[in-house]
């Protein structure tokens, strides 16, 4: 079990060395403020969402991700401002992220906003390599010195656009190439051991369709690529009913397939679920029971702004 578990992490570890990953998300549709600082603001109010994740129940280290964002147009409301704090964890590495967004948003036709947005923060990241319990025979000097508390800044990018029915994004939360881990001291292997970030980009669509008064359907995309990683595709369906219930699926291109649920508990808070089943070998194995993910969100308005019905994405 132990070998089977540190050959997950190094494994993880090694493909982080050439394309960082960044916190995965089922629901991005209602958390787009994580991946895409333009859209600070968009949602016409204070908007303010928290989301826990746990990847792979059942397997030690699995990912887990927690995350907390607020946001809200401000003056006039061309400004929007935001702010986010998320907690990755994997095996013995805790990450850390705190973004500040900023965003613009122009009127290009009666009902299409264009924004523009940027996000500015910092990354704390810790790792105890005592929590691996390495065999003897695995142990390497990259592993010998715990990384404790260290701080890199981030700085990142997007432009969003959205009208009542249809939005679409293009973002990378983060441009700056932050190395991780130190170089390997191993005058025995002549190559080192360095885990450098990858820029992400991060592609969204969506569509809301209305198929009778009180049925609403909405197939959302969003594609995110980056340097050494295969692509990664999620398509989803939603579908909205009586302006109360939400039921969806989504497939995660040779990754998973999920189910979600959201309920509009009142004007002002709404709740989801998403349940993820692998669809790699890791899914057929008996230390995955899958993956969930849930969210409440909070948006307080006025009457000026009241939404009619609740805003789809």
């Amino acid at each position: 079990m132990m070998k089977f578990l540190v050959s997950i992490f190094l494994l993880l570890i090694g493909y982080s060395a050439f394309g960082q990953q960044d916190a995965q998300y089922t629901q991005y549709m209602y958390n787009t403020i994580a991946i895409n600082p333009a859209y600070a603001g968009n949602r016409g109010m204070l908007s303010a969402i928290a989301l826990h994740r746990s990847q792979w129940v059942g397997l030690d280290g699995a990912p887990e991700t927690q995350s907390i964002s607020l946001h809200s147009p401000v003056g006039l409301g061309r400004l929007g401002l935001g702010l986010s704090i998320v907690n990755d964890k994997l095996g013995p590495s805790s990450e850390t992220y705190f973004n500040g967004d900023i965003s613009y948003t122009i009127q290009t036709s009666v009902e299409g906003r264009l924004s523009f947005g940027l996000k500015l923060g910092a990354h704390v990241l810790d790792v105890d390599f005592n929590k691996l319990n390495l065999p003897p025979e695995t142990i390497d000097p990259a592993f010998e010195n715990n990384i404790d508390n260290r701080l890199t800044p981030n700085i990142g990018t997007g432009i969003y656009y959205h009208t009542d029915k249809f939005y679409a994004g293009l973002s990378a939360p983060n441009l700056l190439r932050n190395e991780h881990f130190e170089a390997s001291n191993n005058t025995n292997n002549n190559s080192s051991f360095v885990a450098a970030e990858r820029i992400h980009y991060y592609l969204t669509g969506g569509y809301v369709f209305d198929i009778n008064p009180t049925l609403k359907f909405k197939p959302s995309t969003m594609i995110k690529a980056v340097a050494g990683a295969p692509l990664q595709v999620d398509l989803t369906a939603n579908f909205l009913i009586s302006e109360k219930l939400t039921l969806g699926a989504a497939y995660r291109l040779d990754a998973a397939v999920s189910g979600l649920i959201g309920y509009q508990v009142s004007d002002q808070v709404s709740l989801g679920f998403a349940y993820d089943r692998e669809t790699t070998e890791l899914g057929n194995t008996q230390f995955d029971d899958g993956s969930f993910e849930v969210f409440v969100r909070f948006e307080l308005f006025n009457s000026y702004n009241r939404m009619l019905t609740p805003r789809f994405f």
